[in-house]
């Protein structure tokens, strides 16, 4: 198989090379390139953390010596560039005047691609649609598409786990740069944050505080977008021109979207993929799409051999993968027209937890899935793993419904899953099954293995005695030793049951249609396992509490509990909707 460039130079160090954008705003650079004569294509790297610390994965040492200028730039407002910082909205543009830029330098050749992975990311799907001439491709990991529905809110619910501490942790250079460490750091410190760092700064009386708009006051003069983020739940005009989803057309370079089944931007690289491949402004960039899907969290996968898994599990030595081969061949071929055999394989590579193998794939949803709904069932008491909730392919007839109780004051606490800062990845969610305001739905020992690839929802048919509530659904793979694995969740604020833009309260105990989006996966149930599916209202501190009031979430310090109903009969045939591979 073709191979991509090989180490053969040394490296040249400039630092903060000085950019100046449209606006007067000059941003710094650190420059690694060749330590030779000639021009050579740049990779571009944009962050708000500190040029140093994308120095932490090697990026700076592996691409210049194969041939490549890397370009590393603080971002607007953040460390040695000027500006003010407010996330996302300025990186457009400056990324439009920085690619530019990096093509007019004496020792480049004009040919520009981005890399990075999270806000690094996030810089290049905003970059996209501006189309700079000299950006030639793109290679963004781990970032989000809609950032209303994925960056601040998901299904409606505010993510609480870790907008606040990720805002936290931004203040740290942001009052070095104000000279306002020493006034406003100790307001910020006492009883309720134990440090400034990747951990997680968030003690539980934090996450409980009432109301989320404290958040915001306390944080207005450093980081004054989460009061923002606060005041506008719906999506609308204020998301609009960050939302890169809308604006697909516009975007004319191949790009490679890698992320993985417990990252907290899973969904948004499946809608990237699929949106260009379908929308793309020419030919080249529809077919120059690329989609890898791994068994990992929100990190690097090239960070460590060790990293095989996330959380509980080590899915084996075939997970690990150093990501850095895929992308010298990616900018091999867009960047130096190099045969790298990229494009003989197939778009899409992704990994099926369970049988921990790699398989390439051609479209997603796979054309071969067969969708087939697994329905819940129960004599009316499904609480508990202990009850007698069943789940099975067989459609409900009449059933007596199930109930629980749900009470902001005493939330289901999170146990992994799709987040970030809070732990993530795979937990054992017996203890959470073990409350009684979670349904526990879980279906006969398989036979033989069930593989379940593609898109997950669940249909349910509920009501409740308050007039907004949320309504959470997750996917479990339940061994034979009684481990309870999470393989997708989701939830849904009842009053978004329609749109994410017009919110509409329930009347007491009316009957509604609830449709939770669980995002996707790729796993092999294997004989002896159980499919399980959970039901609840909660999942703390991952979304803040509903209040139950019907109130504006941002404001309120005071709830109520709600009495939840969810119905499995011939009428309301709730169900999960999986994507079955023969």
């Amino acid at each position: 198989m073709p191979q991509g460039s090989r180490s053969e130079y040394r490296i040249k160090v400039e630092k903060n090379v000085p950019a100046r954008m449209r606006d007067g705003v000059t941003l710094y650079a650190d420059v690694y390139r060749p330590d030779t004569e000639g021009r050579f294509p740049v990779i571009l790297l944009r962050l708000p953390y500190g040029k140093e610390m994308a120095g932490d994965f090697g990026d700076h040492e592996y691409f210049p010596a194969r041939g490549y200028v890397v370009i590393i730039q603080d971002g607007r407002g953040r460390f040695a560039s000027e500006g003010e910082y407010y996330p996302l909205i300025t990186e457009g543009f400056d990324g439009y005047d920085t690619v530019e830029w990096a093509a007019s330098l004496p020792y480049s050749n004009g040919m520009v691609g981005t890399q990075g992975q999270s806000y690094l990311g996030a810089t290049q799907y905003q970059l996209a649609p501006t189309r700079p001439p000299h950006l030639r491709c793109a290679f963004p990991v781990s970032a989000a598409a809609d950032y209303h529905d994925s960056w601040v809110y998901q299904g409606g619910a505010f993510s609480l786990g870790w907008q606040i501490p990720y805002a936290i942790f931004m203040v740290r250079n942001t009052l070095e740069r104000m000279g306002l460490k020493d006034e406003l750091w100790p307001k910020i410190r006492p009883d309720l944050l134990r440090s400034i760092n990747f951990g997680n700064p968030m003690t539980p009386e934090g996450y409980a505080r009432l109301p989320l708009m404290y958040w915001a006051d306390l944080l207005k003069d450093t980081s004054p977008y989460i009061r923002d983020y606060l005041t506008h739940p719906e999506d609308g005009p204020y998301w609009w021109p960050v939302n890169i989803e809308r604006q697909h057309r516009n975007i004319n370079i191949p790009m490679h979207h890698v992320s993985s089944w417990y990252d907290i931007f899973l969904k948004d690289a499946i809608v990237h993929f699929n949106g260009l491949r379908s929308q793309a402004m020419t030919p080249e960039a529809r077919g120059g799409q690329k989609l890898l899907l791994g068994p990992w969290a929100h990190l690097f996968p090239y960070t460590t051999p060790t990293t095989g898994g996330t959380g509980d599990i080590d899915f084996g030595p075939n997970a690990w993968m150093d990501l850095h081969e895929t992308q010298i061949r990616w900018f091999d071929y867009w960047l130096k027209g190099l045969d790298t055999g990229l494009y003989e394989e197939p778009p899409i590579r992704l990994f099926v937890m369970g049988k921990n193998e790699w398989r390439g794939e051609n479209e997603w949803p796979l054309a071969r899935t067969r969708f087939t709904p697994y329905y819940l069932h129960s004599q009316g008491a499904a609480n508990t793993l202990h009850g007698n909730g069943l789940l099975s392919p067989e459609a409900p007839q009449d059933e007596p419904a199930d109930r629980y109780t749900y009470d902001p004051a005493d939330p289901v606490p999170t146990a992994g899953g799709n987040t970030l800062i809070i732990p993530v990845g795979v937990k054992d969610q017996r203890e959470v099954e073990a409350r009684r305001d979670v349904l526990v739905y879980t279906g006969a020992p398989l036979e033989q293995t069930l593989e379940v690839t593609g898109p997950l929802q669940v249909v349910l048919y509920a009501s409740s005695s308050v007039p907004d509530t949320d309504f959470t659904a997750k996917l479990v793979d339940v061994r034979p030793d009684g481990y309870a694995q999470n393989i997708a969740d989701g939830i849904l604020r009842a009053r978004y049951r329609e749109s994410q833009s017009t919110p509409k309260l329930m009347q007491k105990d009316e009957v509604y249609e609830f449709t939770i989006d669980l995002w996707a996966t790729s796993h092999a149930f294997l004989p002896g396992h159980r499919v399980r599916v959970e039901i609840s209202s909660s999942n703390f501190p991952r979304f803040d509490r509903n209040l139950n009031t019907g109130g504006d979430q941002a404001t309120g310090t005071t709830w109520q509990s709600a009495e939840q109903t969810v119905f499995h009969n011939s009428r309301y045939r709730s169900h999960i909707l999986l994507p079955v591979i023969p």
